[in-house]
């Protein structure tokens, strides 16, 4: 059965697809930046943070449940947090994951909202 055959909005539908994609970015990232010379770790706890609360979040969302909206904010936050963070790094997998998770903040603030 697919997402569009449940009672989930387009809206939701794409928030979920873009915390999923954050969840995989976000755990690549992570591990890519396990082998950096620099220290990532800033970079790597936030990484692990979103993986965890975007995949929450998108689990929430697919099951209706009423604290889905809160924890939309969450996610938005630490994406944006996240995002920003990412930017500081010249590597391709922090830069792909920024514009991953700058995408999964615009959907989650609609959702929010």
């Amino acid at each position: 059965m697919a997402l569009s055959e449940l009672d989930v909005s387009d809206e939701m539908d794409e928030c979920i697809d873009n915390c999923f994609e954050a969840t995989q970015a976000c755990e690549w990232c992570a591990d890519e930046c396990l082998d950096e010379e620099m220290d990532m770790s800033r970079c790597i706890r936030l990484c692990r943070d979103v993986a965890d609360v975007a995949s929450m979040h998108a689990r929430f969302m697919a099951r209706n449940s009423e604290y889905s909206e809160d924890l939309a904010e969450t996610c938005a936050d630490a994406c944006e947090e996240c995002a920003e963070e990412c930017r500081q790094h010249d590597h391709d997998h922090c830069q792909t994951c920024a514009d991953v998770l700058e995408e999964c903040a615009r959907t989650c603030r609609e959702m929010a909202a």
